[in-house]
């Protein structure tokens, strides 16, 4: 692995092990994103499977994007992902962003999921 690898995998391990310790039994909304898409998964750690997930790649988001790696593209992940969760029943969630910063299309997202009614 390069030494760039290395740091945002000690990052992303480092921000999971402060969310697991402040979860408190709460499903996680983690944020992955591509120079090209943008994904959310809500994954319920204690029994380790996704409970909805929502990404650019959608059918219904492909067609009404120009493209997947802008901010509203994010902002549309992110409606669709609190409008899934809502239907599973989970309304609080923890943010998992990962290695990434809270800055741009990833905060575009945790903002339209708080809009469309997820509490984090």
């Amino acid at each position: 692995m390069t030494k760039q690898m290395d740091l945002n995998e000690r990052r992303k391990q480092r921000v999971r092990a402060r969310i697991r310790k402040f979860a408190g039994g709460r499903p996680r909304l983690s944020v992955f994103r591509s120079s090209k898409h943008i994904y959310a998964q809500i994954i319920d750690d204690t029994a380790g499977h996704t409970l909805a997930a929502a990404s650019t790649l959608d059918k219904d988001l492909r067609d009404a994007l120009k493209t997947g790696a802008d901010i509203d593209a994010a902002k549309a992940v992110g409606k669709l992902i609190a409008e899934r969760a809502t239907a599973k029943g989970v309304k609080d969630v923890v943010f998992d962003r990962g290695a990434y910063i809270f800055h741009g299309r990833v905060k575009a997202l945790a903002d339209a999921a708080r809009e469309a009614g997820l509490q984090f």
